[in-house]
């Protein structure tokens, strides 16, 4: 590190202030060489590789020298590397000794580029922008699926639980949100190709502070869980966790009170991707976690037993089958099955068979009940099974919601964690897929707007001389989703009011019809001959930010319309088991109108989201996936890069480049460095902007140093 020449000028009030009291606490002087000190101890010769901000670097405009530097860093076990306050993280794809309690002590209240990058350090840089100022925070964690998105919302989670105040009442809070986790992640995350533990549904969790930094509640959003995969999985890829871990680690009495033997093997719903067993995941283990984590959150032992029976009963109900009778319509042939959903739902077995082999009918004066054929029968048991999953699932989210509330009404400030599905391509794609790059399309407009975007329009807004930075913005595709009457969505909608008459190949021919022409869509039909090769009929093609996806249209509209039987509803009404009666309220009206459909909830649970975080001041951690075989020590280039070009990352280096590092509003910027001027301190009584200039004057700053804005 090459030596930093400091000079401090002798100013009548060169102090250093506490930034909990606002009090001069040190000379300036020492300040500054307290930090140079823990710059040098803290950088060893390993931690000197490579470029710590890519803002330092010289040839910052080269994409190569980007890539060098974090792959330079990447094999020396630097899997952090900052762009200015954005955290770039790089997935180690191995356990790295950097998170210990000694390494969360030693970036707790540190100046932010004092140490080594690490999310300990954005973590603390967070937390004391909040108290400081007292305003809303939230972190938004990107990147493909893969990337260590979940693992960094666990580490920065972990670091405020380690650094809050502690007493008795925040420690029980702090234990909540921390063992919230391991819950979830059993109920709403799976294996898929591209990722061992996936999230399976988005998570935003709030996380409230007092006035003194107490971490005293929490609040979770949950966001479109993928509850086709309770019932199909493709190869290579598992069920939602939790199903193995109750199978593969329950007790010997819960299991037999569950009717459920110990092999994943037997059921079903968890064999289709032919992949029960994973060498990295131990379900044996993570039962254990879950037990002990839903006791902490303090579900009762009646929760707790619902909640098992409810697992277990969808098991039982895929395993239900149908065979034609001498009519063609449907019976079951496995009554022992259905004795376990009757028993563990509470539901008499009469009532639940009707359920599953007739469709009713409301005609003008009485209600007609229509047997179903097997493929009918077929599609009404999955239906249900997704239906009892997905809301079970809201319940539990709700349920940690009640022990993380804070009734206290005092003012509470708050750091908002995002961990939300990353970009995904597989090799079939469906509705889910389309769903989840909608998602990031829409989260990567969000990074656009409040950063590139905002940050060239704010100096334009300032009067302050600004280089345009060119970079593409993704509205286009965007609009190409969601546009009213002409987008994806509103032609998906469309064909569902098409109830017999509509297909998916229909949506596909409504689509060419209406956006043949955009950019950003291509299908068969529209292709050229060279790309129509690499297209099958039912596909069409999304050219999102961060790629090529096709996509393949068959399921779409079952998989939008997401309809339950009426009378599936009404046969869940009359169960005992108490968590499902929660569910399928008999107050939830059974209206004749069309429900909304899962793409335009989804679309409006984004806006709110939207909206959630615009009210907040933000920070970001862009996690990049190194290789796709997950293998430790491996760095592949084209894909790296790949990750880098659609991220943004070269065009956020460039505008934090152009721009200044610092910028504060005069009013924030005099009260926090007054008592370094005679003439303001302890009091200035002209205006801010005015206070401003006189205090910077006497600093001695040049001209080209700084940049007043209006």
């Amino acid at each position: 590190m090459p030596h930093v020449v400091l000079e401090v000028k002798q100013d009548p009030a060169p102090y250093w202030i506490d930034r909990d009291n606002g009090a001069p606490s040190q000379s300036l002087e020492e300040r500054c060489n307290q930090i140079l000190r823990n710059m040098e101890a803290s950088l060893t010769a390993r931690d000197r590789v490579g470029i710590q901000d890519f803002v330092l670097l010289d040839a910052y405009t080269s994409e190569n020298a980007f890539l060098d530097n974090l792959r330079k860093r990447f094999h020396e076990n630097l899997i952090y590397t900052y762009i200015g306050t954005l955290l770039v993280s790089v997935n180690p794809y191995k356990e790295l000794d950097i998170y210990s309690k000694k390494q969360m002590d030693t970036y707790m209240g540190v100046n932010f580029f004092e140490l080594p990058p690490h999310i300990y350090a954005l973590a603390d840089n967070v937390f004391r922008t909040m108290q400081s100022e007292f305003n809303n925070h939230f972190i938004l964690i990107s990147g493909e699926s893969g990337a260590g998105k979940t693992e960094a919302s666990k580490k920065i989670l972990q670091f405020y639980a380690v650094s809050c105040p502690s007493t008795k009442l925040l420690n029980n809070v702090r234990d909540r949100l921390l063992l919230s986790n391991p819950v979830l992640e059993a109920f709403g995350n799976a294996k898929t190709l591209k990722n061992d533990n996936s999230s399976r549904f988005g998570k935003y969790m709030d996380i409230q502070f007092d006035h003194q930094g107490g971490a005293v509640g929490g609040h979770i959003l949950s966001y479109l869980l993928e509850k086709s995969r309770v019932v199909h999985q493709n190869h290579g890829e598992r069920n939602f966790h939790i199903f193995y871990q109750l199978v593969e680690g329950g007790e010997e009495d819960l299991l037999r009170w569950l009717g459920l033997e110990r092999n994943s093997q037997h059921y079903r719903y968890l064999v289709q991707g032919n992949c029960a067993k994973v060498s990295s995941i131990n379900d044996k283990s993570d039962w254990k976690t879950v037990q002990k984590a839903l006791s902490v959150i303090e579900f009762s032992e009646s929760d707790i037993e619902h909640l098992f029976g409810i697992i277990a009963s969808v098991l039982h109900l895929g395993n239900i089958k149908f065979e034609t009778d001498v009519r063609g319509y449907a019976s079951l042939s496995n009554n022992q099955e259905m004795h376990w959903v009757s028993k563990l739902l509470g539901i008499p077995a009469q009532v639940l068979q009707q359920g599953l082999t007739h469709r009713k009918i409301e005609a003008k004066t009485e209600e007609v009940f229509t047997p179903f054929s097997v493929d009918h029968a077929v599609y009404a048991r999955d239906a249900l099974a997704k239906a009892i999953y997905g809301r079970t699932f809201n319940w539990l989210v709700n349920k940690i919601n009640e022990s993380l509330a804070n009734k206290d009404s005092s003012r509470k400030t708050v750091i908002g964690l995002l961990d939300i599905y990353g970009f995904e391509v597989f090799n079939v794609n469906s509705f889910e897929q389309f769903c989840i790059n909608y998602c990031n399309e829409k989260l990567q407009q969000l990074f656009i707007q409040l950063t590139i975007k905002s940050e060239q329009e704010e100096y334009e807004m300032e009067g302050i001389e600004w280089e345009s930075v060119p970079y593409f913005n993704n509205k286009i595709i965007c609009d190409l989703v969601e546009e009213k009457h002409r987008g994806i969505i509103s032609l998906l909608d469309e064909e569902c009011l098409r109830p017999g008459e509509a297909t998916d190949l229909t949506l596909l021919e409504k689509m060419e019809e209406k956006i043949g022409g955009h950019p950003h869509f291509v299908t068969h039909k529209l292709a050229d001959q060279k790309t129509r090769k690499t297209l099958e009929r039912g596909d069409f093609r999304l050219l999102h930010y961060a790629g090529e996806v096709t996509y393949c249209v068959v399921g779409f509209l079952d998989k939008n319309n997401d309809l339950l039987y009426r009378n599936g509803k009404e046969v869940m009404r009359q169960s005992k088991n108490a968590i499902i009666k929660h569910c399928f309220p008999s107050s939830e009206p059974d209206t004749k109108r069309r429900p909304e459909t899962v793409v335009t909830q989804f679309k409006s649970s984004l806006v709110g989201l939207t909206e959630i975080l615009m009210s907040k001041e933000p920070w970001y951690v862009r996690c990049i996936k190194p290789n796709e075989a997950k293998q430790p020590g491996r760095f592949d280039d084209v894909l790296v890069r790949h990750q880098v070009k659609y991220l943004g990352l070269m065009e956020h280096l460039r505008v934090r480049r152009a721009g200044f590092a610092y910028r504060r509003k005069y009013d924030i910027f005099l009260q926090r460095y007054k008592p370094l001027c005679p003439d303001t301190w302890p009091n200035w009584k002209g205006s801010a902007a005015e206070g401003v200039k006189r205090l910077i004057k006497h600093l001695g700053y040049r001209p080209d140093e700084y940049k007043m804005g209006k």
